[in-house]
């Protein structure tokens, strides 16, 4: 039989050392000695977080500003209804969930997807002839953002590229360049309500890429595209044979005289993966409640693109088991009214918004169409003391103490972004207090002058 010996020699004076002898059928091998191994502590960071990088989060993080201690912080940077209370959502989506909860019967793992009848109820919800939906074409998420990347890991390998809109949602670039995708940048136009600058997009396409971005309506511009605008980037995609991530958690958020389309009723042969959510329209983004619609009537994406999305859902095991129970009591009984009432407070705040801030010399508000959020450009020029759409944006804190986002942070320099969500009287003292600003601080062509000729 074959023996191991392993003994430990050591002297006073010495450390100790392994000194290895293998015995084996009697014959003994010496492996000489081997000096003790010391361990250490060697934990880096993975490589995908290191590729992690939130642009807002980083330049809101440095701002590192002080409001004026003598007026009342106004804050119209952050994209969340809820803050003020004043935009609650319906007493029907919560009863729903009270109901869910008091029963019982959702507090155990769902399939990863989620559960088939809450996913029939969503794909009825959104089903029309020129676009029908079944369960099998619903993946519940764990919340719109959760979707996105989904679907952006379904359908772009590392090395490859996706297209995303600028200025737009940080969030594309901050999953993409974690997974190792390229982003090329497409161009919105300002004065032509942020559309799409349809050549520069087709430009951009090439051999690596994965898919296009549309957002719309969009964050963080509030515009709405037409129908004719919207057949426009489908033909791009057709031609280019280039698969659309639709990012519509504002959908159906539109004001009056605007419609809102799901680019999927419009084309029978581009693949579509739409991503939508609670969070927005029925005011709860806490609740972390998303989807994505696969619409693909020519069997493009076929099992390959749908088993992807199941297995990637399967990392997580699904959202919320208690939301996903009160989905189908949330979309068929929120009244009508609810949505309304909620528009018309955006819309009022708005139009409020725009007519002051284009008011203001140096500035130039883009009129949004929906969702919550307000563009506006700064003629940098009229205000030399500040560098760029960040310094103008932190001086606006340590002086008003007012907070808007710099648009740096969505890829475009020199506008700052509002959201409309807050109530009334903040809009409207923001606004007053923004026209202060400026008026301290903008020099017209004649003053710039006189400062040349003073030096």
């Amino acid at each position: 039989m074959d023996s191991y010996v392993i003994q430990v020699n050591g002297h006073a004076d010495h450390a100790p050392v392994l000194d290895v002898h293998l015995s084996t059928n009697g014959n003994s091998l010496s492996l000489g000695k081997v000096k003790g191994r010391k361990p250490r502590w060697a934990v880096r960071a993975s490589e995908m977080s290191k590729k992690t990088f939130n642009p807002v989060r980083a330049i809101v993080d440095s701002m590192k500003v002080e409001p004026n201690p003598k007026k009342a912080m106004i804050s119209l940077s952050l994209g969340d209804p809820t803050v003020f209370g004043n935009l609650p959502t319906n007493d029907e989506v919560t009863q729903a969930v009270k109901e869910v909860l008091d029963s019982g019967r959702y507090n155990g793992y769902a399939p990863s997807v989620g559960y088939k009848s809450c996913r029939e109820a969503v794909a009825t919800y959104y089903s029309c002839p020129e676009a029908p939906l079944q369960a099998q074409d619903v993946i519940l998420t764990s919340g719109c953002s959760q979707a996105i990347e989904l679907a952006l890991a379904v359908l772009a390998n590392p090395g490859q590229n996706i297209l995303v809109p600028r200025p737009g949602f940080s969030l594309y670039k901050t999953l993409a360049l974690s997974m190792g995708i390229e982003v090329k940048l497409y161009n919105l136009l300002p004065e032509r309500s942020w559309e799409i600058d349809l050549k520069h997009l087709e430009s951009l396409i090439d051999e690596k890429t994965a898919c296009l971005i549309v957002n719309n309506p969009s964050n963080p511009c509030g515009s709405v595209f037409s129908k004719s605008h919207l057949q426009k980037i489908l033909a791009v995609a057709s031609r280019q044979c280039v698969p659309i991530l639709a990012d519509e958690i504002y959908g159906d958020m539109v004001f009056a005289d605007w419609k809102y389309e799901p680019i999927a009723t419009l084309s029978t042969s581009v693949p579509i993966l739409s991503c939508g959510g609670l969070a927005k329209r029925w005011l709860v983004p806490g609740w972390r409640m998303g989807w994505i619609l696969i619409h693909d009537r020519r069997d493009i994406f076929g099992n390959e693109i749908r088993d992807g999305l199941l297995r990637l859902s399967q990392r997580i095991l699904g959202p919320c088991t208690i939301v996903q129970g009160a989905l189908e009591h949330i979309l068929d009984r929120t009244p009508p009214e609810f949505y309304h009432n909620t528009l018309s407070i955006l819309k009022s705040n708005a139009d409020l918004c725009y007519a002051a801030l284009s008011a203001i010399p140096g500035l130039h508000p883009v009129q949004p169409a929906g969702a919550m959020y307000i563009m506006v450009g700064i003629e940098m020029e009229h205000f030399p003391e500040f560098e760029n759409d960040v310094e103008f944006t932190e001086r606006l804190i340590s002086e008003q103490s007012v907070f808007c986002l710099p648009a740096t942070c969505f890829e475009y320099p020199n506008f700052f972004r509002v959201v409309i969500t807050v109530p009334e009287e903040m809009i409207l003292e923001a606004c007053s207090r923004i026209q202060e600003f400026c008026e301290m601080h903008y020099q017209g062509a004649e003053g710039t002058q006189d400062i040349e000729c003073d030096k």
